[in-house]
């Protein structure tokens, strides 16, 4: 049996890592930023938020009956890419969740950490539901909000969202050229 893919990042990664972290603690100190970040967190679990918003969408326009299918179809697929692909071959720790203590609720992942699997789907979701939309600005800021959660409850490292997001841009250009 062979040895499992363990793809090392450099260490000026976890510098940087480091530096938007420590800078990212003065954010923490506020209840109400905590509130927001920890919400959009949860929302994000299981791709939640963007399901409800595709189905609030097809409810709003009737006529939308394929498009709740396929994105939900788009999302699982990009979780699978991302949780039992991508994430696999980098066996990336997360950041000490539980040494810390977290001022709301957050639900521990199981997976590693890179890339960011809400990054990726936040991005995937909000370019799907903004094509044609006039909420379109509306999604964006939605999906950054739930990506820079991450990186606010300590889920991420500020590097595993950044290539979460980019996996999101790349899955997006690649059904788009497909389309």
């Amino acid at each position: 049996m062979s040895e499992p893919i363990n793809i090392s990042l450099p260490p000026s990664v976890d510098d940087f890592d480091l530096a938007i972290d420590t800078g990212w603690e003065y954010l923490r100190s506020y209840e109400n930023v905590n509130r927001v970040f920890y919400t959009a967190s949860a929302l994000g679990d299981f791709s939640l938020i963007w399901h409800m918003l595709n189905l609030a969408r097809r409810i709003n326009n009737p006529e939308r009956r394929g498009s709740v299918l396929e994105l939900s179809l788009l999302l699982g697929a990009e979780s699978l890419l991302v949780n039992q692909g991508l994430k696999r071959l980098f066996r990336r720790s997360r950041p000490d969740m539980g040494s810390r203590t977290h001022p709301h609720k957050i639900r521990k992942p199981q997976t590693s950490s890179f890339p960011s699997g809400h990054a990726s789907s936040a991005v995937l979701a909000a370019s799907i539901l903004s094509k044609g939309s006039k909420l379109a600005p509306a999604y964006k800021v939605l999906a950054a909000l739930v990506a820079t959660s991450r990186i606010h409850v300590r889920a991420h490292h500020a590097s595993d969202v950044i290539a979460g997001a980019a996996v999101g841009v790349i899955f997006t250009r690649l059904i788009n050229s497909r389309r």
